[in-house]
């Protein structure tokens, strides 16, 4: 069955990609492992800092950034229970693998100065909560085992979302795909879906109507920024 297996990594906006790495790696302890000019996207810059050889948080400066507001409860929630926009990044938690190990990044945390709360224990999870440079709602959080949907899955709310029970029987046991060996050819683009908007819409249909191969050798872009040859 072909599925996704993690997060590859999850990509920040910023006005100062400096302090994020050295926060990141300063009181949390991550590895800086790519930093270079972002494909595709002139004037930004692209840094990557380690959580697993397969996980990262990354961070995006462009010029505008700086100059745009930040606004606690619609650009930013400003803590984990907050709001923001739709879409927008309302808080993300990084794992361990023991309580142990999450109290010992609690006092990391605490060492290099700043202030950090819990663990809460959630049932599902223990986690610790604490703010990051431009106003970053951050957790790290640990799970003794997996989250049992039987337990966590809430009749209530299923209701006031407005998910009917063949839709819980589906969300909970996701149609498999199979490739075919046949390339799905790209469907015909309805604005009514979802598509990056921050692009035009004629440039984007014009994108999406080349063959998948001529997208592929005109952006891809391998070379990393340093030989190491």
């Amino acid at each position: 069955m072909t599925t996704h297996n993690g997060i590859h990594h999850l990509a920040i906006a910023t006005g100062d990609i400096k302090r994020q790495i050295d926060f990141f790696n300063d009181v949390l302890g991550c590895e800086l492992v790519a930093l270079y000019w972002m494909h595709g996207v002139e004037g930004a810059w692209h840094g990557f800092m380690r959580l697993s050889d397969t996980c990262s948080i990354a961070f995006v400066e462009t010029p505008d950034v700086a100059g745009i507001e930040r606004t606690l409860g619609v650009t930013h929630a400003g803590s984990a229970g907050g709001v923001c926009a739709g879409g927008g990044m309302q808080h993300v938690a990084f794992n361990v693998d023991s309580l142990d190990d999450l109290l010992a990044m609690r006092d990391r945390i605490r060492s290099r100065g700043v202030t950090v709360f819990g663990p809460l224990d959630h049932g599902m999870c223990h986690s610790i909560y604490f703010a990051g440079p431009e106003d970053l709602s951050l957790e790290v959080a640990t799970s003794e085992k997996p989250i049992d949907g039987d337990a966590w899955i809430d009749p209530e709310v299923v209701g006031l979302a407005g998910i009917s029970a063949d839709e819980l029987k589906r969300y909970r046991s996701p149609d498999a795909f199979e490739p075919t060996g046949t390339p799905v050819p790209q469907p015909r683009f309805d604005p009514g879906q979802p598509w990056p908007r921050g692009m035009p819409q004629g440039m984007y249909e014009r994108l999406i109507s080349l063959p998948d191969q001529v997208v592929i050798d005109k952006m891809s872009e391998n070379t990393p920024p340093v030989a190491t040859d």
